[in-house]
């Protein structure tokens, strides 16, 4: 996420733009708040559709107002923060079901759930799509024939804390837990994360839409719309976790749906939606390399605070020590921690080839006529053998990932300055 100090120019149509997208979200927001306020509970489906609807407008309320606030907040860790606030929803939910894990077991399925459906779900669909307009973009572009999307050097670092945790991640599957202590450990990488963030350098924001309009306006004004739209948001979304998610539980029940499917993808679908609308549109205007940046960095967060979390706040719940796994989720937390795998292994090399973005979405696609043990294993393993395959080929970029987290600027060896994408 690009981030400091110097403000969008103004233009006509930036006010008329901010006032548009507000009211729009407060059309989705408020017949949610009056539903919590009222303590009315209608029929689950028309619950879930209102409770959603305002996760998702408060989502973008969320990412406007972190995108906006770079103007003003400058340094790796104030904008991590800044991050951390925009998957607020996210966390809220999946944080509940592991909240309630612990006094009511049948919850602990859903927090997995919802856990490897997001993170499924960034890789699997953000990822590729993100890559593949990017590659249609610079075609249009360039005149020339485009086949992959090129990181900026700086990514191997998050690449490096992504692979780490990655591979740290099948102990959860190969014990059927997940424990306090590792938790802890997943948390304490992710702080490491955001100690690295802070040694980075200070860059100029580059906003879009809604986010360029706020930044526009003059300094107090702009200050005040962005903590006004944190807290409505924040607001929002904590008072409409606990119903959304138990919504979703109720939902899938009135409608013969599998629940622990509805849980693992409308959820995080609901709360990613913003995400991924910005990076699609960064891609589309010729930066897809900058979104794909964002969604790596989202991923690892995802992958470190998000499964850290977790045993945490089923402790506080009044659960134990480990968040128990059945096999069901035991099989989809490896299936989970197999994608994750593959999708940092075809780009150690730092280059996001157009085949490695179809063959992302169409296993993405693939798992959901997968519903059996055999049919997610037998997906596992295609994953593995991919990701096996591809760190053999990047085997020379291998070491210097691993080692990215740990070396400091200086030991780092500069790099010339690479293009969005490059021809094949």
């Amino acid at each position: 996420m690009n981030h400091g100090t110097t403000r969008p120019e103004t233009t006509a149509a930036g006010p008329r733009v901010l006032i548009r997208s507000l009211l729009i979200a407060a059309v989705f927001i408020l017949p949610a708040v009056v539903l919590r306020v009222s303590g009315a509970h209608p029929d689950a489906v028309v619950s879930l559709a209102l409770y959603g609807a305002a996760v998702v407008a408060a989502s973008f309320l969320l990412a406007w107002a972190a995108e906006a606030a770079q103007v003003d907040v400058s340094g790796g860790l104030a904008i991590a923060v800044l991050a951390l606030i925009a998957v607020l929803p996210e966390y809220a939910v999946d944080l509940y079901y592991a909240y309630t894990s612990g006094h009511d077991p049948a919850y602990v399925q859903y927090a997995a759930a919802n856990m490897t459906g997001s993170n499924r779900l960034l890789m699997g669909l953000g990822w590729p799509v993100v890559v593949l307009i990017g590659v249609a973009v610079a075609n249009r572009a360039g005149g020339r024939r485009v086949r992959e999307l090129i990181l900026e050097p700086g990514s191997r670092v998050e690449l490096g804390f992504l692979l780490i945790a990655g591979i740290a991640a099948f102990l959860a599957p190969a014990t059927g837990h997940i424990h306090l202590v590792f938790g802890l450990a997943l948390l304490a990488w992710f702080g490491f994360y955001l100690y690295k963030l802070t040694r980075g350098e200070v860059e100029e924001p580059d906003l879009i839409g809604t986010a360029a309009a706020i930044g526009a306006l003059s300094t107090r004004t702009r200050r005040a719309t962005v903590v006004a739209m944190f807290v409505v948001a924040a607001v929002v979304i904590l008072a409409c976790a606990e119903p959304f998610a138990n919504c979703l539980v109720d939902a899938g029940t009135e409608l013969g749906v599998d629940r622990f499917l509805l849980v693992q993808w409308l959820a995080p679908l609901a709360s990613e939606a913003p995400e991924f609308v910005i990076a699609s549109i960064f891609a589309a205007r010729g930066k897809g390399t900058a979104a794909l940046a964002t969604l790596v960095s989202s991923k690892v967060n995802q992958w470190t605070l998000l499964i850290g979390s977790l045993p945490i706040a089923h402790l506080a719940g009044g659960g134990g020590s480990s968040l128990v796994l059945d096999s069901r989720q035991t099989e989809e937390l490896l299936l989970t921690a197999a994608q994750t795998l593959m999708g940092v292994a075809v780009i150690l090399g730092l280059r996001f080839h157009r085949w490695a973005a179809w063959t992302l979405l169409a296993l993405f696609a693939i798992q959901f006529p997968v519903t059996g043990t055999h049919g997610r294993l037998i997906l596992t393993g295609v994953y593995l053998v991919i990701a096996a395959v591809a760190l053999i080929v990047n085997r020379r970029q291998l070491r210097g990932t691993l080692t990215a987290p740990f070396r400091t600027r200086d030991e780092d060896q500069p790099a010339p300055p690479r293009p969005v994408a490059a021809s094949c």
